[in-house]
Order: structure tokens, then C-alpha cells, then sequence
């Protein structure tokens, strides 16, 4: 574990796992590192060199002193320091569930050659529609007030769940998720939710020309990214897609096991080729 430097001083929580192929791997909005732990044991075996991390604002990581250290610029760099520290001079596998996957989008469309594939989870690509676009950001305006009222620790009781930790509340891997998510401050969790998250840009006009291997995951029950999975299914030159029996949005920590072998699948297909 590490605590990497940002370009504008804010210190990242990165941690790496294994050697071989790099997978960076960002999480859901409001989430932390911990969310994706039950997949580092599965890919370390396989052969992967697993890197988990938390935004600016959340989990570990320091937070910005002002509002400018929150827009997607400032992400996107980040990704490409953790990298740097991480897998130096290596294309990497960017997994992202939710706003993650939205982030490893954007900075594979700005730095192509440093990406190996994506591996995208209940995810999309923005909102084109403006009226789309409001309603996203009305959303993530509630989560904020919600965090910022009652604390991050509100997000993983009730409904909220299943969107955070997943629906089984008593599973290991949701019980640890949700500590560490409750650990976060919320001013700065809240922070990244309006400046960052809500009026993230679009990238649907710009994923025909993300000329990557891609999967596409997303869990039957999550209504809400299904469409989007078939758009990006759709138009990135070289995706495929999956769609997991019995999972919601949180498909990595609900349907640990199928995740897990789709993602060890998609990492043999890219040592193969």
C-alpha cells in the first residue's frame, strides 16, 4: 500500500496485488477500495496484478481544500498517477463498476495506449439527453444531502443498499464494504457528488472510437444500467457483454462467483492474444 501524490498535492490510498497483467480497478460513487476486495485473491491467482485505490474525497485518500481539486480532469490524472506507481511504463485493464466505469472511459479515451481492456460493470456512458442529464444530477444531489445529514454509513441501510454494498446485508464482503464506507467524511464524499459525479460528461459519441477489448457486465435486476450496457455493448468496436442471472447493481459482491469468472475469462482472452 501507498499513499500517491496527485498533481495538485492531494495524497491517493493505492494498493497493489500479484503480478502480470495490471487492473485497475475504480469504484461506485460514495464507495472505497474495499467494495472490490472480493475479486483481488481470484485475479492475483489467475495472474493479474490487482490495484485498487480510492477517489480524492473518499476512503483513504486525502481531499482536495477547494472545490477546483473536484472535476473529471482532476480523476483522470489521478488514474494515470496510480499507474504510474503502480504498473510504470504497462497498458492496463481498467475495471470500473457504476461512476467507475464512467472514469475508466474517459481516460481511455484520452490515453488509449495506456489501456489493455475494460471490463465494465453496471456502468454507462454518460447521459447525451439533458433532461437525462438533470435527472442524474437530482440523484446524486439527494445522495449528497442524504451523506451529508445522516453520514455515508445511511447509504448501506435500506434501500440504499443496493446500490452501495448490494442487497445481502449480512454477506462478508458487504459487511467490510460498509465499514469503510461509514469511515468516510461526508463533506468530501458530498464534494465529489456534485462537482464530479453529477455533471459528469458524456462519452456515448466518443465509444466507437475506444478501439479496446471490452466486457460488458451488468446484473439482471439492475434496471437502471441494462439499456446502457446494450448502448455500450453497441458501440464500442470490440465488446462483449454479460449479463448475470439474479444480480443487482452491486454484481461483483451479489454474484461474487460469476463476476469472478468472467473477469479471470476476459483476463486469459488478453494473455492470449
Amino acid at each position: 500500500m501507498a499513499m500517491v501524490e496527485a498533481s495538485d498535492g492531494v495524497r491517493l490510498y493505492v494498493e497493489a496485488h500479484g503480478a502480470g497483467i495490471p487492473w485497475l480497478f475504480s469504484c461506485g460513487y460514495c464507495t472505497t477500495r474495499e467494495n472490490w476486495r472480493p475479486q483481488v485473491e481470484p485475479l492475483v491467482a489467475a495472474g493479474a496484478r490487482v490495484i485498487l485505490w480510492d477517489y480524492r474525497g473518499h476512503g483513504l485518500s486525502g481531499a482536495p481544500d477547494d472545490a477546483s481539486g473536484y472535476t473529471m480532469e482532476r480523476v483522470v490524472d489521478d488514474i494515470g498517477r496510480v499507474l504510474d506507481w503502480a504498473a510504470p511504463g504497462e497498458a492496463a485493464v481498467l475495471a470500473g463498476l457504476s461512476f467507475g466505469g464512467l472514469a475508466s472511459l474517459h481516460f481511455a479515451k484520452r490515453f488509449p495506449e495506456r489501456v489493455r481492456g475494460l471490463f465494465l460493470a453496471g456502468s454507462g456512458p454518460g447521459f447525451k439527453k439533458p433532461e437525462a442529464q438533470a435527472r442524474w444530477q437530482a440523484q446524486v444531489e439527494k445522495t449528497a444531502q442524504i451523506i451529508e445529514a445522516k453520514g455515508p454509513e445511511a447509504l448501506c441501510r435500506g434501500r440504499g443498499a443496493a446500490t452501495t454494498i448490494g442487497r445481502d446485508l449480512e454477506a462478508p464482503a458487504a459487511k467490510r464494504a460498509a465499514r469503510a464506507i461509514a469511515a468516510q467524511a461526508p463533506a468530501a464524499v458530498a464534494a465529489f457528488g456534485r462537482l464530479v459525479t453529477g455533471p459528469a460528461e458524456s462519452v456515448i459519441d466518443d465509444l466507437a472510437s475506444i478501439d479496446l477489448p471490452a466486457m460488458i457486465v451488468v446484473g439482471e435486476e439492475d434496471a437502471a444500467f441494462r439499456r446502457a450496457a446494450e448502448v455500450m455493448t453497441a458501440r464500442l468496436p470490440r465488446a462483449e457483454s454479460l449479463c448475470i442471472p439474479g444480480a443487482g447493481h452491486i454484481v461483483n459482491i451479489e454474484a461474487e462467483a460469476a463476476f469472478n469468472a468472467a473477469a479471470t475469462g476476459f483476463l486469459a482472452s488478453l494473455a492470449a492474444s
